[in-house]
């Protein structure tokens, strides 16, 4: 007998990065910037007129649109723009991606482009990085419906110089090339100075990292205007209101503190570099970031090496160990169940006459909150190694052992 889940679309949705609920932490996982936004935006948003948000918001976003457009010294109807890159890049597959040959894309890159192919059933090749985990432009020189790469890559932080770039998008000319410059601010070179040359080029740019607005979810695109017309016809086709009117003023005020905006990306900067010389007094090696991210590997301890050391470690508490007779163990809840009345396994352990004082056996919650945040490194170490079955199984995991915090 049928089912409506048979009519269902199944898709493996892309995992965002987690979002603590509690403060004074120090957050590394999403790559947002360490700063506040421009106090241009703050101003704006002490003064905004809330009687306006009863009204539909500008489904064009001029304001926004021409602020860009000036900025960046293009026209205006060469810019797009949307809730987040990540809804213009998606608003992009679904216009520009729509051949039967396969697009092409690196291996080793940002983990929502594949998953925007299956959803829309576009077919896809991936294309490898060479052994300096560099993107080699003449591999995209074949068949293909369509191509796309960051610029600088993620996570690999590398750029690849504008040279070739262009010569991926000369020598591609009957399909739509996108270049996402999430991280351009931090030391690359755009592609920006092509789309008048190329036709076919489509630059995508986001707030979230250089302009610290990752909460306003604001993203942009330039292109020709046959190429941006045509992403707006499909963009009408499906939510003609996508930004609102709080996030366009935002919006415009953070491109009008151009000062704040450079000194911040300076600031940023600085700190890699800085970063860069002590992790290497410690060991490290990585590549030339252009990133506000460093991508580094140890002399002595390959990722690969760290991730089956791990992978033992996780196994061996779902079988359960036992030191010192504490009996530590993996509960169905999968929470870790440790120690008995009079033994313990966190820094609350004191004892008189050999009787626990402060009794911590059970399910320590210091204990099973470092577990929760060794299974969601585990996950992120998976995904980078390509370990996908084993990635889902820990995310399982860890998302059961979240339910209790």
């Amino acid at each position: 007998m049928s089912s409506w889940k048979d009519n269902i679309r199944k898709v493996t949705p892309y995992t965002p990065g987690e979002q603590p609920k509690i403060s004074d932490v120090i957050k590394l996982n999403t790559n947002e910037c360490p700063y506040p936004p421009s106090p241009l935006v703050t101003e704006m948003i002490e003064k905004m007129d809330t009687e306006r948000f009863r009204l539909y918001p500008d489904p064009e976003a001029s304001l926004l649109v021409n602020e860009l457009a000036e900025y960046y010294n293009v026209k205006p109807e060469q810019v797009f723009v949307g809730v987040g890159s990540d809804d213009v890049l998606g608003m992009a597959f679904l216009t520009c991606f729509n051949s039967e040959k396969p697009i092409l894309f690196p291996d080793i890159t940002y983990s929502f482009y594949d998953v925007w192919a299956e959803l829309f059933k576009i077919p896809y090749k991936t294309v490898a990085l060479d052994e300096q985990f560099k993107i080699n432009p003449w591999d995209f020189n074949k068949e293909n419906g369509g191509i796309i790469f960051p610029n600088p890559n993620a996570p690999t932080a590398i750029e690849m110089p504008l040279e070739q770039v262009e010569e991926v998008i000369k020598n591609n000319p009957d399909v739509v090339v996108i270049v996402d410059e999430a991280y351009v601010d931090f030391g690359g070179h755009t592609a920006l100075s092509l789309i008048d040359k190329y036709d076919n080029l489509l630059v995508v740019r986001t707030f979230s990292k250089s302009r610290a607005m990752a909460g306003m979810r604001i993203g942009y695109a330039f292109g020709s205007k046959e190429l941006i017309d045509a992403i707006k016809a499909v963009k009408f086709s499906y939510n003609s209101y996508t930004m609102n009117q709080a996030t366009i003023e935002t919006g415009v005020a953070a491109i009008k503190d151009d000062t704040y905006f450079k000194n911040t990306v300076s600031k940023i900067i600085e700190t890699r570099e800085n970063a860069k010389k002590e992790l290497k007094k410690l060991g490290f090696s990585f590549t030339d970031s252009k990133t506000n991210f460093i991508f580094a590997t140890h002399e002595r301890m390959p990722a690969k090496e760290i991730f089956e050391k791990l992978e033992i470690i996780i196994e061996n508490y779902k079988k359960g160990i036992d030191i010192d007779n504490n009996n530590i163990y993996l509960d169905t809840d999968h929470l870790i169940v440790s120690g008995t009345e009079n033994t313990q396994n966190t820094w609350m352990d004191a004892k008189v006459d050999g009787v626990a004082v402060t009794p911590r056996n059970g399910k320590a919650v210091e204990i099973n909150s470092m577990w929760y945040n060794s299974l969601k490194i585990m996950e992120n170490i998976c995904k980078e190694l390509r370990r996908k079955q084993k990635s889902k199984k820990i995310c399982r995991t860890s998302k059961t052992n979240k339910k209790f915090f």
